[in-house]
């Protein structure tokens, strides 16, 4: 059975191509859930109106997708609660100087 940290390595290699910094850095993954083969990916994006929300989302699913052991990944995509960078880890903020 694949495990949470092994989902939340594989999205450190997801990038917003807006932003040098990947999206577990970024504090968009809300939250992830394995059931066996499948699994539950809560994120956020750092703009509601973000024109690349599909791409990203589908970047996500890929990546987990293509991790042994899953079969299924489910991407939720929400704004609630709404992404601050205070949801950046310590060394996302210090790249952009906060």
């Amino acid at each position: 059975m694949v495990t949470k940290a092994q989902i939340m390595n594989a999205l450190k290699e997801v990038y917003d191509p807006e932003i040098p910094v990947n999206i577990v850095d970024m504090g968009l993954i809300y939250d992830v859930k394995t059931d066996k083969d499948k699994v539950h990916v809560k994120m956020t994006l750092s703009s509601p109106g973000c024109p690349l929300s599909l791409m990203i989302t589908q970047m996500v699913q890929q990546k987990v997708e293509s991790i042994k052991g899953v079969k299924q990944a489910d991407v939720e995509l929400t704004f609630e609660p709404r992404w601050t960078p205070q949801m950046m880890t310590k060394e996302a903020r210090k790249k952009f100087g906060l």
